[in-house]
């Protein structure tokens, strides 16, 4: 099999079971046995890496090719947070008024790069129309569903081989300094309440007790999480690419796919940069330029580029001890070894839209400013930007699409790839084995779009 996409994490201390895949097709004859491979996976993050990862563990033999290096796409910068507490999808009731008003300031947590395309403008017709009760309700029950597999299975990897990845449990602190912000962070607290999530909210007090570098006058309160965790994201891609091929999975790095050979209903190989491969099935992972692999294919996906932020700087003083959310500027903080991570801001582009807009960047640096000591100027050690694949329902899409039967995709994590990578990848093995599955695929079916 081979897998498309970036890596995702295969569940630790799941029964391995026997690969069988149901309707398997005769062998290439311009490829032998030995060479074909029964999966292929088409992606080198997080979700392609769990892919392979499950479906090695269940004995297929798996090939996953990466057009880069393995973990260096969105994978490498993202805020590296283990969060179900954060496991909600993009559109939200109430947010179109907050959306217009957003959409004329620059300096806004949420700028969508308008496109005179009908791609785009399906897209955020269907974004808009997501903006209900009904769909959030039933995106925060999927949702939050992946998050948590994937937090106990990052749990077990750490207990497995502790320190591998820098997993740590230390929970998380959300930080309002105005009335509407704490309004807006306990009302998320009753949402995820609702699914088993644990938090609960804590005063201005409180709030400084269990996060003192803290240095803003003004603090409303807070929301704590004790349960959340973190890791550094690239060293938990690279600890799922040891599990695969550990288990048996041929990894692939700078190998390009530049053309995919199709007949029917079955998608018959792929003409990558080291040559033509063929497989029985074939996993696309490809994050943000699914929706041009699609294309090619003849698939809607409807992805757009959520192009995220990530400033580290050289640790000050004092010290934040744990994860903070600053929810009125949407800034979230990573204590890491050997500096600070600030996360923020969300322009949604065009899939090849890689600039570097310094006004978001410094966006960032004041945000989190107001929360903390950082100096002025701080002393950047990197600027990091990626693309997020962002679905108009906020919810990735995960199963086979209705043109081709030897075909799964994954993609569309939004900014939950590494929190939702485990459980994709558990997802995936079952869908491409025709096994009963650990999860409800109706919420992730490509056919909704």
């Amino acid at each position: 099999m081979i897998i498309l996409g970036p890596a995702v994490t295969a569940p630790v201390g799941s029964s391995s079971t026997q690969f069988s895949l149901k309707d398997m097709t005769e062998s290439d004859p311009a490829q032998s046995e030995t060479d074909k491979t029964d999966v292929m996976v088409i992606g080198g993050g997080i979700i392609g890496t769990s892919c392979a990862c499950a479906l090695a563990q269940r004995g297929a033999k798996v090939t996953l090719i990466e057009k880069g290096q393995i973990g260096l796409g969105c994978s490498y910068g993202n805020a590296g947070w283990l969060t179900p507490c954060f496991a909600e999808p993009l559109p939200m009731p109430g947010m179109l008024m907050t959306c217009l008003k957003w959409l004329l300031n620059p300096d806004s947590p949420l700028y969508i790069k308008f496109r005179p395309n009908w791609d785009f403008l399906r897209w955020n017709m269907r974004f808009l129309a997501s903006m209900n009760h009904r769909q959030m309700h039933a995106s925060f029950d999927a949702l939050i569903e992946l998050a948590k597999h994937s937090l106990e299975t990052y749990a077990k990897m750490d207990a497995e081989n502790p320190g591998e990845f820098s997993y740590k449990q230390k929970g998380i602190l959300s930080v309002a300094s105005s009335q509407s912000s704490l309004d807006a962070i306990r009302t998320h607290l009753e949402h995820v309440s609702h699914h088993g999530v644990v938090g609960r909210m804590v005063d201005a007090d409180e709030v400084r007790r269990l996060e003192p570098a803290l240095t803003c006058n003004e603090i409303a309160g807070g929301v704590h999480f004790p349960d959340e965790a973190h890791c550094e994201p690239l060293e938990a891609v690279q600890a799922m690419h040891r599990r695969a091929e550990r288990l048996g999975a041929v990894i692939l790095p700078n190998t390009e796919v530049f053309d995919i050979e199709f007949n029917h209903k079955r998608i018959e190989a792929v003409q990558t940069t080291r040559g033509r491969m063929c497989a029985d099935q074939y996993v696309l992972a490809t994050g943000s330029w699914s929706t041009r692999i699609g294309k090619k294919l003849g698939v809607r996906v409807p992805i757009m580029a959520g192009k995220g932020y990530a400033v580290h700087v050289e640790p000050f003083e004092p010290l934040p001890s744990m994860p903070l959310m600053l929810a009125d500027v949407k800034v979230g903080l990573t204590p890491r070894a050997a500096s600070i991570k600030f996360a923020g801001t969300l322009e949604l582009v065009d899939s090849e839209d890689q600039r570097i807009t310094a006004r978001r960047v410094n966006t960032i640096i004041r945000g989190a400013q107001r929360f903390l000591n950082v100096p002025q100027p701080p002393k950047i050690v990197e600027v990091w930007r990626g693309l997020r694949p962002c679905t108009p329902d906020g919810v990735p899409i995960i199963g086979r699409p209705q043109r081709y039967d030897n075909l799964v995709l994954a993609t569309g994590h939004q900014m939950m790839g590494l929190l939702s990578g485990p459980a994709t990848g558990q997802l995936v093995s079952e869908i491409t084995c025709g096994d009963h599955t650990t999860f409800d695929p109706r919420p992730f079916r490509p056919a909704r779009f």
